[in-house]
């Protein structure tokens, strides 16, 4: 018969066992989920170990202009960032008391030659008292940066502009921006700021996508052949005892799916979505990753569109037009855009070329890869004309090329400040894509096609006459 004592014992066995099982399941948590995290976290002062050892290598653009170096001398290290706001939420910045963000955080290690391998920085340690970190090469054009910037001046919002096959980004401009090289100056005028200076509107800003949206019930019904495609449209439909308007509630008549994206007839879309179903709306737009995580060189927001909820037909209707829950990254967007381009195939996002030595060998090269096949080329191609036609005779004349053309979408985006943003998204020359670009007005209180398109023009027309591939 068992005794009080042992009892006792079992018990206190027990509940050990217990904690160790507990301590156990918690370090593997932290190391699978966590331990990442936190090691790259801009606020972690073992990043700063090694920096005191090394120059921080430096940074180029495509053609190996310089943007960031860095001098050391017996004290301290000194950062420069030669052109102040232009990259401030591409390439960020290192500071030691403000941590670091951007490409200096995403490359540290590769700034810093640190090798994921402890003991080899170790005897990098003890062989040499000073080193010199690798340098940085981005599938940024200077030129185009600049251009991107100039354009988007005065506003808020964002420009990025990429090869569709590549995945390169050759420009990523996010306004209102922030002065890198004088951070220490003026950290307490940003970071009280508003109009949030710090945030990367191209990758970590949520919008409403207003009519830009409509590319994705557009594939569904390309795909669904059930559907009847034709739509006799009088500028303005009750759906669920909600009304949608069309622009100026100026009817279309009778028109088909190519007429609805280029006239971006909202009653079209909002009454095709019932019969499309929220479910296959739903998938189509995870396809192109709304709802799923894209790996980038920068932190990028989620794009939602909560299909899975239980939503009524207004909000189905509300979706198609992309208004009500859908928000989504400017980057996302042009995911879209890149991925009808290249003929269905969607290429990663990426702004690193290369990691360099300081002597200029090139120690890795970041390749382009594909990530995904969303749509069929029969559909891309579908796609690409009724994009034409919207720069052609639709609400995009004004990204119009002369001499070339150009695949594009408008949209205006209503939200809660009453200043509707205005988008356009599109790519050219569309019959051999050569750069795609979304542009972001936000609260710009005007429509994509008045206020975008000629963004988006100019920004296409230099990178065709400028960028080589």
């Amino acid at each position: 018969m068992m005794t009080k004592e042992s009892k006792r014992i079992i018990i206190v066995l027990v509940a050990m066992c217990m904690m160790f099982i507990s301590l156990i399941v918690y370090i593997s948590y932290f190391q699978i989920f966590k331990a990442e995290g936190i090691k790259y976290n801009s606020y972690n002062k073992r990043l700063w170990i090694d920096e005191e050892k090394t120059l921080r290598g430096s940074i180029f653009d495509r053609n190996g202009k310089l943007l960031v170096y860095s001098e050391k001398n017996e004290e301290s290290q000194l950062r420069h960032y030669k052109y102040g706001r232009l990259y401030s939420h591409v390439i960020g910045y290192s500071y030691r008391e403000y941590g670091k963000t951007g490409l200096e955080l995403k490359y540290n290690n590769d700034l810093l030659d640190i090798s994921v391998n402890q003991a080899i920085n170790e005897f990098k340690n003890m062989v040499s008292e000073k080193s010199i970190g690798n340098d940085l090469q981005l599938t940024i054009d200077h030129g185009l940066q600049e251009k991107a910037r100039n354009l988007l001046d005065g506003k808020k919002g964002s420009v990025i502009a990429m090869n569709p096959s590549t995945g390169e980004v050759y420009a990523m401009v996010s306004l209102p921006d922030f002065d890198a090289d004088n951070l220490r100056n003026d950290w307490k005028t940003i970071s009280e700021n508003p109009e949030s200076p710090l945030l990367n509107r191209a990758t970590q800003g949520l919008y409403q996508p207003g009519s830009i949206f409509k590319l994705i019930p557009a594939i569904a019904l390309i795909e669904d052949e059930s559907i009847d495609k034709t739509y006799n449209c009088v500028g303005k439909t009750v759906i669920d005892g909600y009304t949608i308007r069309d622009y100026n509630e100026k009817g279309h008549g009778e028109i088909s799916l190519p007429q609805a994206l280029a006239l971006s007839c909202n009653t079209y879309f909002a009454e095709k979505s019932i019969l499309i179903g929220k479910d296959k709306m739903g998938e189509v737009a995870e396809r192109f990753k709304i709802n799923k995580s894209i790996d980038f060189d920068l932190p990028l927001k989620t794009s939602k569109f909560p299909y899975k909820d239980s939503i009524g037909e207004t909000e189905i209707a509300a979706a198609a037009i992309g208004q009500g829950k859908v928000e989504v990254t400017p980057l996302n967007m042009l995911l879209i855009a890149s991925t009808i381009a290249n003929d269905g195939e969607m290429s990663k996002p990426k702004i690193a070329k290369s990691i360099m030595t300081a002597d200029g060998e090139v120690k890795r090269t970041i390749d382009p890869i594909i990530i995904d096949r969303p749509i069929d080329r029969i559909t891309a191609n579908r796609l690409k004309e009724n994009m034409v036609d919207v720069v052609n005779s639709g609400t995009g004349k004004a990204a119009a090329i002369s001499g070339l053309e150009v695949a594009g979408k408008t949209g205006t985006a209503e939200n809660s400040s009453g200043n509707s943003h205005a988008w356009f998204l599109g790519f050219a020359p569309a019959d051999d894509p050569r750069v795609a670009v979304v542009v972001l007005l936000e609260e710009e209180g005007s429509t994509g096609g008045k206020a975008a398109a000629p963004i988006a023009r100019d920004i296409m027309k230099y990178a065709i006459d400028n960028i080589k591939n």
